[in-house]
This record gives structure tokens, C-alpha cells and sequence, in this order.
């Protein structure tokens, strides 16, 4: 659900960016629906037609999605320089600290600690995507070296990338007049005798919506794919295509489902809701590392482990309750100050009384378990910025989930497991992902 909600509201970003390299009003390539609700009554065509492009090139084969993916790469890298070189010669660096309108909060930090973190919490989903390499352990050569290697080093590189970006675009505009759906092209079209920036911005964006929409499509139908074969959803989603070897009924089903959010939810709705559901596996994937090192079933006593998770997540849970909802003052700053204390002091006894169960031979999660402690901690608190709409639409698909996997995927599976439907070629196939994984 996070891979299709994130990809219907990059394929919505796509229609802004687009129109901007036409010249065309982002409302002229929508309609209204008055007998929709707000925030799903904008229909959007072109995120459609962009969605089902993609999936067709992603079903048609693995190696061709490849080779399209690295040239809109490259165009886009050049785009990426091309706007940080614009940004930082034409921008003010007073832009960075005053706002437009006085009457605004001015400052570096405008809106203090609280709006870093909201905004931290709004732009995780672009960091969804790195672990969509994991998902193409099978169909690379040397999946133990090569995984590592392209999700932490494309990570490094993109994060110096985002902020020369949010740098540049803080320079070009005061924060106030941002666009929130186009800023990059909006920022030029302001300014007399860069219009045609605006079209290369735009064009160059396009670009970049495409590429992000290829590697998480296709990581998004290989994950159902293997799930598929652990039959926790019907095996229908494990087929590959003799002739493409792509898991074709993954892509095309998961396609279709993007596509039909895409074409009526609002953008800010997606936003939410894939923030939030990012937060939320990044937060389980970072207890599943400590489980996973420090649990080996039938070897080792899992209740230290997880009564250790409980306790720290418990202690993150208060110290952000408090961060957002007590009053500032004394009583305030002593809470937070002893949940701090009360969680390091857990990680270090945990640490000093309980070994780990293995040591990965090539790759692992360093400085254990500090590092995904510090994971969990900062996606609990993330979590504390979110709306509370976005809590219960999440609520309402992690329920449909709970009911499809109570009544369906336990059942299906252990008959799969009983009846030998799941031989050893599925199982051992997941776990050479799992091993890639942790």
C-alpha cells in the first residue's frame, strides 16, 4: 500500500511539472467532480495515462525497464545540476531567512524545532525507495555485494543532491511564496526573462517523476510477487512471465490499483498517508534488525529482545506525547531530559546483557543496536507530526490489512506449508532476500 500511494502522488506531481514545461495551468488538465468529497473530486487523466505507461514498460521486461530508467537518469541528473547552478547564481541569500510577507515568522527556522521535524516527517517519502533495490536481489549478479553497495551509496549521493536542491529553491523564493505542487518552475516563471527556465525545469522534472515511478513500480510488484509466493496473498501474484520473466500479474494488478488513486485522490491526502506509512515499516524494520541479530529461533530466548523493543519504543512513545502536548516550561524539559536518560540507559543494558545471535558474514547494520534504536526513536517521533485525518485513514488500510491476513493469508499459507504447495525453492528464495535484507 505505501509503494501504490507513494507512486499515485508522484504520477499526480507529474500532471504539475508537465504543464509547467507546456505552459499549461495545472487546472486545465483536471476537472471537478462536485459529488466527490474534497480532496478526492479532482480528476487527474494524465497521472493515469503516466501510471499505466509505466506499468506496460515494467511487464515488457526488466532489462528494457532498465535501460529506459538509467537514460531519464541521466537527463535528470543533468536537470538536478542545471537547476542548483540556476538556484545558487540567481538566488538571494536573504531569501533564506525573510519572508515575503513581514507579518510572517522570519528566521532560519521560521516556524522553530516543531516545523523541521512536520517537515521532516512530510518529505520521508522520499526516502522510500532505496529499499526497492533489495527487491531486485534475484535478478542481480552479485546480490551480497551489489545491494549494499547501490541502496548506501545511492543514498549518500542523493541526500547531498536533496539539499543543493532545497538550498537552491530556499534562495530563488522566500519561503511564503513557494509552490507547493510545481516550486521549481513557479520560482522561475515569477521572474522576467527566465521564463524558458521554466520549461526546462519542467521538462526536467517530468523526467525525474518518471524515473522514481519506474524503480518503485517495479519494486512494488516484486515484493507482492514474493509474498505472493510465501502465499500470504494468492499465488496468482507470484507469476513470471516465461518469455519477460517479470512478475507480470503483480505489475499489471498493482499498476491498475495506482492508477486508480492517482486519477481522483488529492495530493496532499497521498502525502499524508505515504509519510505515514513509511514512518511506520521504517519504524518495523528497524525492530526486525534487532530481532533478527539478537533471535535465532530455537537457539535463543526471544523474550529479552522483545521485551527490550517494548521498553524503548514505550520510552519514545512518552518522550514525543510530551514533546508535543505538554506546556512549555521546567516540568517539560525534566520528562524529556529523563526519558533520554531512561531510553540510553535501556540500549546500554540491553547491549551489555544480551549477545547477539549472529554476526552477518558480508554486510550489517553497524554499531549495534545503536544505530536502528536511533531509527526507531526518530520514526516514533516523526510520527508525532502527522494530522490526525492521516491516523485514521491509516488505521482504516492497516485494518483491512489485519482482517485479510486473519482470514486468509494464516490459512493459505500453513495449508501451503502442510500440503508441500510451498516447496523449498519459494522458502529458500526468501530467504536469500531476507539474508540481503538484515
Amino acid at each position: 500500500m505505501d509503494y501504490v500511494l507513494s507512486n499515485a502522488a508522484v504520477s499526480r506531481g507529474f500532471t504539475a511539472y508537465l504543464g509547467s514545461a507546456f505552459g499549461i495551468s495545472t487546472s486545465e488538465w483536471r476537472f471537478i467532480v462536485s459529488g466527490l468529497p474534497n480532496g478526492f473530486n479532482e480528476i487527474d487523466p494524465i497521472a493515469v495515462i503516466v501510471v499505466l505507461a509505466v506499468t506496460f514498460v515494467i511487464c515488457y521486461s526488466t532489462r528494457e525497464s532498465s535501460k529506459v530508467n538509467m537514460v531519464l537518469t541521466a537527463l535528470h541528473i543533468a536537470f538536478i545540476v542545471f537547476v542548483i547552478v540556476m538556484g545558487f547564481s540567481k538566488g538571494d541569500v536573504k531569501n533564506l531567512t525573510r519572508p515575503d510577507n513581514p507579518e510572517n515568522p522570519s528566521g532560519f527556522f521560521p516556524f522553530g524545532v516543531s516545523g523541521v521535524f512536520n517537515g521532516a516527517a512530510m518529505v520521508y517519502l522520499s526516502y522510500i525507495g532505496y529499499d526497492a533495490v533489495s527487491t531486485m536481489a534475484e535478478e542481480v549478479k552479485d546480490p551480497v555485494k551489489d545491494i549494499p553497495m547501490g541502496i548506501s551509496g545511492s543514498v549518500a549521493i542523493v541526500i547531498v543532491l536533496y539539499c543543493l536542491m532545497a538550498i537552491s529553491m530556499s534562495m530563488l523564493l522566500p519561503y511564503d511564496l513557494i509552490d507547493a505542487e510545481a516550486p521549481y518552475s513557479a520560482a522561475f516563471s515569477k521572474s522576467e526573462g527566465w521564463e524558458w527556465v521554466t520549461r526546462v525545469v519542467g521538462i526536467g522534472a517530468s523526467f525525474g517523476i518518471l524515473t522514481s515511478l519506474i524503480v518503485a513500480m517495479l519494486g512494488q510488484a516484486r515484493y507482492m510477487c514474493v509474498i505472493g509466493r510465501s502465499r500470504v496473498v494468492p499465488i496468482w501474484f507470484a507469476k513470471v512471465h516465461p518469455k519477460t520473466s517479470t512478475p507480470v500479474n503483480a505489475s499489471a494488478f498493482l499498476g491498475i490499483f495506482t492508477a486508480v488513486l492517482a486519477l481522483f485522490t488529492d495530493l496532499n491526502v497521498l502525502l499524508n498517508l505515504v509519510s505515514i506509512g513509511t514512518l511506520f515499516v521504517f519504524y518495523m524494520v528497524a525492530n526486525a534488525v534487532i530481532f533478527r541479530r539478537y533471535v535465532t529461533v530455537g537457539y535463543t530466548e526471544p523474550w529479552p529482545t522483545l521485551s527490550f523493543l517494548c521498553l524503548f519504543s514505550i520510552t519514545s512513545i512518552l518522550f514525543t506525547l510530551v514533546w508535543q502536548l505538554a506546556p512549555s516550561g521546567p516540568p517539560k524539559w525534566f520528562i524529556l531530559g529523563a526519558s533520554t536518560v531512561t531510553a540510553i540507559a535501556i540500549v546500554q543494558i540491553f547491549h551489555c546483557v544480551v549477545p547477539q545471535a549472529r554476526i552477518p558474514e558480508f554486510w550489517g547494520v553497524p554499531l549495534m543496536p545503536w544505530t536502528p534504536c536511533v531509527s526507531i526513536f526518530l520514526n516514533i517521533f516523526l510520527l508525532g507530526s502527522l494530522d490526525a485525518p492521516s491516523y485514521i485513514r491509516f488505521g482504516f488500510f492497516s485494518g483491512l490489512v489485519v482482517l485479510v491476513y486473519v482470514f486468509y493469508s494464516v490459512h493459505a499459507s500453513y495449508d501451503a506449508e502442510g500440503d508441500g504447495s510451498l516447496d523449498f525453492k519459494d522458502v529458500e528464495s526468501l530467504e536469500r532476500i531476507n539474508r540481503v535484507l538484515s
